[in-house]
């Protein structure tokens, strides 16, 4: 029965998705519910189970298998099946330090020829996110903090470091949903993202910089907390 009710939830995420390819679908849909812990560590994937209720082939679900084990949240086991990996502290904190590295390069770019159209993308992204906090949603504040990002790389034409850092950071979007209400307030997160916009609002590539360090440095505070509080999560 518990089974049937994760199949459940990744059949209804699959369904709300409705641009791109099959194979791009059913990947979003399993790192969705990945991410949002709906399927959990050491939870066993069928690809034959999940092909079926999602209504296609195995094609599509083996390649989003395999795309899932790349970016760290699969493990494929031969002989035993398909398993959720734990999360492991020491890749959270790698991810996050190499996200650092390119998310600060790209709003320093951001800052230093500044948009009025980013600029405006990025403030109404902040009103949505402030309605999302107001309705207390995470997971759609989750995904409006993607956007914001996503935003600030496209915005100075680098859609490949947004690429690496989306890849990069699978294991983190976990902890970054646990700690979201109690261990990092969303006002918060908010407000940094208010800060780095007005940063690149004003040109000042030095401020923009720091803004970004500090808000990218949050999860780091929160990290010890949520594993102690979730230790069937986290890898020994």
């Amino acid at each position: 029965m518990e089974n049937e009710t994760k199949l459940e939830n990744l059949v209804e995420a699959f369904s709300a998705l409705s641009e791109g390819s099959v194979s791009k679908r059913v990947y979003e849909a399993l790192k969705r519910a990945v991410v949002q812990l709906q399927l959990q560590p050491g939870n066993l994937l069928s690809e034959a189970d999940v092909a079926k209720r999602l209504g296609v082939s195995r094609q599509p679900v083996r390649e989003a298998f395999i795309k899932l084990a790349d970016v760290g949240l699969l493990e494929v086991r031969p002989q035993r099946g398909t398993f959720v990996v734990p999360i492991s502290r020491r890749e959270v904190e790698n991810a996050r330090f190499l996200r650092e590295a390119i998310e600060v390069a790209l709003v320093r770019k951001a800052a230093q020829l500044p948009s009025l159209a980013l600029v405006k993308e990025l403030d109404r992204l902040i009103e949505l996110q402030e309605l999302a906090q107001k309705h207390n949603d995470n997971a759609e504040f989750l995904k409006l903090d993607e956007k914001f990002h996503c935003a600030i790389a496209m915005g100075v034409n680098c859609e490949m470091g947004w690429r690496i850092v989306v890849d990069m950071k699978a294991q983190m979007d976990r902890v970054r949903y646990l700690s979201l209400g109690d261990a990092t307030p969303i006002p918060k997160l908010i407000e940094q993202h208010k800060a780095i916009v007005r940063a690149i609002e004003a040109g000042n590539a030095q401020a923009a910089q720091g803004q970004m360090e500090i808000h990218l440095q949050e999860i780091l505070k929160s990290l010890p907390a949520i594993e102690e509080g979730n230790p069937t999560l986290f890898s020994g």
